[in-house]
């Protein structure tokens, strides 16, 4: 049976890059407000562990996106399928990603996608290419992750 699982990404604002890769994903931001408020009312977290984002509660440090169309717990809000969660952190980002994201474009689109991405916060690194292959660019998101765009 094939496993589920996630990606979890350090940050340093985590609400802020679930926003950016929830629209560069064309993902949904998961809520978690009816949770929060369950285990508010049973006493089993207390106001320090959350916060207002976006005008709804989520918990502090962390956030998570979801593919649209993909299972979720409507109690949790928690995603059952392709995910990414993000921490914050107390430390910075110190060196080159060991993984990262590849967003594809439509045929023909990379162009439309990469203004779409820097409209969105992503800085452009460098364009790669390779002849027939074709091209890419590598890019960074408002926290300095890099990803690709091809």
């Amino acid at each position: 049976m094939a496993l589920g699982w996630k990606l979890v990404i350090d940050s340093t604002n985590a609400s802020a890059l679930a926003d950016f890769w929830a629209a560069a994903l064309e993902y949904e931001v998961e809520d978690p407000g009816a949770l929060i408020e369950h285990l508010l009312a049973a006493g089993r977290i207390g106001e320090e562990a959350i916060t207002e984002h976006d005008g709804r509660k989520t918990f502090r440090g962390y956030a998570g996106i979801r593919h649209p169309e993909d299972p979720f717990d409507e109690t949790s809000g928690v995603g059952r399928g392709r995910r990414m969660l993000f921490q914050d952190v107390p430390e910075g980002k110190s060196g080159k990603n060991r993984l990262h994201v590849d967003i594809h474009s439509e045929p023909g689109g990379l162009d439309a996608l990469v203004a779409r991405l820097e409209g969105l916060g992503a800085t452009p690194v460098r364009e790669v290419d390779q002849g027939p292959a074709g091209h890419w660019w590598i890019m960074r998101d408002p926290e300095g992750n890099e990803f690709c765009a091809a």
